[in-house]
């Protein structure tokens, strides 16, 4: 990787239009002296950094590196999940980076530089550093971020992926069972850890979340949760750098507001985690079942005559706590048959338990002749082994737009098949659904924390999303980015209504109304109270998130 110096004199092209008033500083005002002490400081851990395109293009990458998210997360500073995230199409002219494409590579919204922090001491350093330059700062644990909050434009990146500690606890104050990890320890590294121990934690199934990330910031969805609650609802304590660069720790008995605002107050917003305490569960067998239905039809109503069936059967789970993630696709198999598949979790169940509570919406499903079955298959073991995917696919332009949908919205099934039919008909790329609401995160309504309050009348999760390739033009990509906003969002909320919320991590980051859409009017005065007290020059400002209202789209500029 090249020496952080190396790029020093790209700066001079961006000039001092950042630095006036109400904006932050621009990196050219900031001397190579500094950033000298500053890479000393971190024992040589600061680095440049360039978007993940032109990195692929330096050191070459093959097709499967760069699509895989593990790959991507562990060896390009700069990447993104996403790599739209990392492309400015706001400037003028728009400053772009595709693969293969890079002889006149832009830098975009990736971060200059990047310190690698090792330690507490290294996240300090760079926190003081950004703070004492007036600079935009970013967090990035892995970049599996939908909203593009871990990149920015003209910033110093603070990259947690070093911090990989893990610690087991018998019984953590008291709380039973708890497991510490870094904020650079992701789920694929986590799971097997705790299975030596004979233990789990709620969490995702994507490879390269980081349990102690934002995916907990935002709240954490699990297919475990309707059985153990959101990973919030799990948290015990955290360890921060705060923006004075303090590193303290938050739980219910000390700097309580903060632990308050960590546990679903939004990604980024707060500080840089240092690790996280969970409680630990003992791990038990489980069923994953694997369920691929495929249709030669291009009628959108034939997909909205499937998701009535299985909105009629979203109960079918419940008295066994089961979680799914089910998808419907518009070119599923790569030669153009819509796709239906759900990976559905069933904690302590068999394999052929697990079988007869599919069967009811398989049945159904496939009585009309439109779908038939591709896969179908049941796999046992211990859920450490079933949670999570050894890698997970990235590397594609997304927008996407999500909602809560209220348990009495499945009270009729026929208006959950219409919105299907008529999201598709809206250009929807995909639409993803998760049954990882209801049971307990509905009876751990009594837990004060920042956790949207729709969750607890939730039974999923929808989320729509609309792609588009590297070649398409400028409008094309504008449509998209407003597409969930004008043309889709009001067809979900004629079944969720205009105010059932959505998952902070996996939402539209121009939601019109973010505040009641990731917090709720409820929590954001006393979110936005607990920023200024911990944060009160707004170091911490991402896409959407607590205090960004304050900021113009990028974070530098103070607009109110």
């Amino acid at each position: 990787m090249r020496s952080a110096f190396s790029i020093l004199l790209v700066f001079v092209s961006l000039g001092n239009a950042l630095a006036q008033s109400g904006c932050r500083a621009s990196l050219s005002d900031v001397g190579e002296d500094a950033w000298q002490q500053l890479n000393a400081s971190t024992n040589g851990r600061l680095v440049a950094v360039v978007p993940s395109a032109q990195y692929c293009y330096d050191v070459g990458c093959t097709d499967e590196q760069w699509v895989s998210s593990t790959w991507r997360g562990e060896n390009m500073p700069g990447s993104m999940l996403q790599p739209n995230w990392e492309q400015d199409y706001d400037s003028s002219p728009p400053e772009l980076c595709f693969r293969n494409t890079t002889g006149n590579c832009k830098h975009g919204d990736v971060p200059w530089y990047a310190v690698l922090a090792e330690t507490v001491e290294d996240i300090q350093a760079g926190v003081n550093f950004a703070r004492t330059n007036n600079l935009r700062l970013a967090i990035k644990a892995s970049g599996h971020d939908y909203l593009g909050r871990s990149t920015a434009k003209d910033s110093l990146l603070i990259s947690t992926h070093g911090l990989q500690n893990f610690t087991v606890h018998d019984d953590f104050d008291g709380h039973g069972s708890a497991v510490t990890v870094g904020s650079g320890m992701g789920l694929r590294q986590i799971y097997p850890a705790l299975k030596e121990t004979g233990k789990i934690i709620v969490g995702g199934n994507a490879a390269t979340v980081v349990a102690a990330g934002g995916y907990i910031q935002g709240g954490g969805h699990s297919a475990l949760s309707p059985a153990l609650g959101l990973a919030a609802d799990n948290a015990l304590q955290f360890t921060i750098v705060t923006a004075d660069g303090e590193h303290i720790t938050a739980d219910d008995t000390q700097n309580s507001d903060l632990f308050w605002a960590l546990r679903g107050g939004g990604a980024g917003s707060w500080g840089v985690i240092v690790s996280a305490t969970f409680r630990a569960y003992n791990a038990f067998n489980a069923t994953l079942a694997y369920t691929y239905l495929t249709t030669n039809s291009t009628n959108a109503t034939d997909i909205g005559s499937l998701m009535t069936t299985h909105a009629a059967h979203i109960h079918d789970f419940d008295a066994v706590h089961g979680g799914q993630y089910y998808y419907v696709l518009q070119n599923a198999t790569g030669d153009g048959k819509r796709g239906f598949y759900a990976h559905t979790f069933f904690p302590n169940v068999s394999a052929d338990t697990s079988k007869e509570l599919m069967q009811p919406f398989l049945t159904e499903a496939l009585a009309t002749g439109a779908w038939g079955v591709l896969q179908e298959k049941y796999q046992e073991g211990v859920i450490n082994d079933l949670i999570y995917a050894a890698d997970n696919e990235g590397a594609q332009n997304t927008f996407m737009g999500s909602r809560l949908v209220p348990e009495t919205a499945y009270d009729e099934p026929e208006a959950i098949g219409t919105m299907y039919t008529r999201l598709f008909e809206a250009g929807a790329h995909s639409v993803l659904g998760h049954i990882v609401a209801g049971g307990k995160v509905t009876e751990n309504a009594d837990i004060d924390s920042a956790i949207h309050p729709k969750w607890r009348t939730a039974k999923t999760h929808v989320i729509v999303t609309n792609s588009w390739t590297d070649d398409a033009d400028m409008s094309s990509v504008q449509n998209m980015r407003s597409l969930f906003q004008t043309a889709q969002r009001p067809i979900m909320e004629k079944v969720t209504g205009s105010d059932a919320g959505s998952y902070s991590n996996e939402g539209d980051a121009y939601e019109a109304d973010f505040v009641t859409t990731f917090f709720g009017q409820q929590n954001y005065g006393r979110l936005s109270e607990i920023k200024t007290k911990y944060d009160p020059d707004d170091l911490f400002i991402v896409k959407a998130g607590v205090g960004s209202e304050r900021w113009n789209e990028k974070g530098l500029c103070k607009v109110a």
